[in-house]
């Protein structure tokens, strides 16, 4: 299995309100970075046999976006084991449930994601992956251990986007 772990899109501020921070949704900056995600992901030909969310708005949000914007067509499934407050044997519960499928991308929140990455790739929790706001990473579960196969963030989605927009050939004068 190729398993994509999603940090969920920019939502602005967090509330000190529990209640309230967990319907906090994408602001227009995040939806903007769930595009760009999503069109580096088809420009890599990804697709995804299944996509899961953290129940908390703002990665559902994200997940949706990105799904609609890749052609995904089935519903976003929802789990709690990819909430902020998760633990990593619920993780890999989920991990185990979706093991059957080729690609699957899962949408979650720091720090825990970042935790459960880095866990996943050293297998004791040696490791701590940054993982900025909308980045994604592929993990390759059939190796042993995990293998981080790449990281991508939308800032460097964008720098790349913009290099390859300009031409590849250098300028040279005619004299």
């Amino acid at each position: 299995m190729n398993l994509y772990l999603m940090r969920h899109a920019n939502a602005g501020l967090r509330r000190d309100n529990p209640t309230l921070d967990t319907k906090r949704a994408l602001i227009k900056e995040g939806k903007d970075q769930c595009m760009l995600m999503a069109r580096m992901l088809n420009a890599m030909k990804v697709q995804f046999d299944v996509i899961v969310s953290s129940p908390l708005k703002r990665a559902l949000q994200t997940a949706q976006f990105v799904g609609t914007e890749m052609g995904y067509e089935a519903k976003v499934e929802v789990s709690p084991a990819l909430a902020p407050d998760a633990d990593f044997t619920a993780f890999q519960g989920l991990i185990d449930h979706y093991a059957e499928y080729e690609d699957v991308l899962m949408v979650g929140h720091n720090p825990n994601l970042f935790k459960f990455l880095g866990r996943i790739i050293t297998g004791n929790g040696g490791a701590g992956v940054r993982m900025r706001k909308g980045s994604i990473a592929r993990i390759a579960m059939d190796n042993h251990p995990p293998l981080l196969q790449w990281l991508v963030d939308p800032r460097m989605a964008r720098n790349i986007y913009a290099s390859v927009a300009k031409s590849s050939r250098p300028k040279t004068s005619r004299k």
